[in-house]
């Protein structure tokens, strides 16, 4: 014999917006409600009072489950693959400017980089040409290569005050930090090091940019020299 319900709280949710989000119970992208609730008394099944609102919720189309807001910080994997894209080719450009592009070496290895981490277009007249528009749009950048004359223009490094690219590197490293591990920011300090080390060694202007990476990617001092020292050690 079944006993009946008599009294009990039910919430009626309302659909306010909707979006994609990482869902952390499927562990995969996902669309999802935006949802808030009102919560009634209810008698015999039927609403009395209200009891005030709940939510907002995401409610997981796929598994139907429900999720602070604060699951839309988590990227999801297209934003965060197109994150890790940006930051291989923000460290790459900051690292040709420091090191004055002039060694074939050096922009080979930024070639192969940027098209690794999903570039496949790239070329080294693309990263050129970029890089003078930039020098031109903040007059900043030195030690870039003249991609007409085949020269080396200007003197090596960044503008000590920090340029377009050095603020870059903040902006497009430190929101990707806190969803890697710590394995994956040693990665992507090390992919820039090899390209400043394809011409032998690390210039001042390298070196900087190199620790500022560290910085962004929240890896402590200690460890970034740690990992510039044992990527200069043949292995």
């Amino acid at each position: 014999m079944h006993k009946m319900c008599v009294m009990g709280v039910r919430t009626s949710w309302r659909t306010v917006a909707d979006g994609e989000f990482f869902c952390p119970d499927c562990g995969g992208d996902r669309n999802y409600l935006r949802r808030t609730g009102q919560r009634r008394l209810t008698v015999l099944g039927v609403p009395i009072l209200s009891r005030g609102v709940t939510g907002p919720v995401l409610e997981c189309s796929a598994c139907h489950g429900h999720f602070g807001p604060d699951a839309l910080d988590h990227p999801t994997t297209v934003r965060f693959s197109a994150m890790l894209r940006d930051a291989v080719h923000t460290i790459t450009l900051a690292l040709l400017a420091a090191g004055g592009t002039s060694s074939r070496a050096v922009r080979d290895t930024a070639v192969d980089t940027v098209r690794a981490a999903g570039f496949m277009d790239c070329s080294e007249d693309q990263l050129l040409t970029l890089l003078a528009a930039l020098a031109a749009d903040t007059g900043r950048l030195t030690g870039t290569y003249d991609a007409v004359t085949g020269g080396h223009c200007g003197h090596h490094g960044l503008d000590p005050c920090g340029t377009a690219l050095a603020i870059e590197l903040h902006e497009s490293l430190e929101p990707l930090a806190p969803h890697l591990a710590p394995a994956g920011r040693e990665s992507l300090l090390l992919q820039g090091a090899r390209i400043a080390l394809a011409d032998g060694s690390y210039t001042p202007a390298e070196r900087e940019v190199l620790t500022t990476v560290g910085g962004a990617l929240m890896l402590c001092p200690a460890d970034t020299e740690r990992l510039l020292t044992a990527a200069r050690t043949p292995s």
